[in-house]
């Protein structure tokens, strides 16, 4: 289920949307159909896990869970640190 960038028609409306198979997406403002699917902006390269890593940082301050051991924790973060 990839999320695609779209642009309405209708009433100029730029939106994510999480589409799934043999779905027909809507605009949320206006409820029209006529969209145009836009290509999407990627992080710049080097970015990406910079990231990632700081969204896991807010995630795990905030208690949410997390699936690594503090040794593996520990291991991630004294890697980033030699790059």
């Amino acid at each position: 289920m990839p999320i695609f960038d779209y642009h309405c028609q209708a009433c100029g409306t730029r939106f994510e949307l999480l589409v799934r198979s043999g779905q027909s997406p809507l605009c949320p403002q206006c409820q029209s159909a006529e969209l145009e699917k836009c290509v999407s902006r990627i992080a710049p390269a080097g970015k990406i896990e910079a990231i990632r890593m700081a969204h896991r940082r807010v995630a795990a301050a905030q208690g949410h869970f997390d699936h690594y051991s503090p040794s593996d924790k520990a291991k991630l973060l004294a890697g980033k640190k030699n790059i």
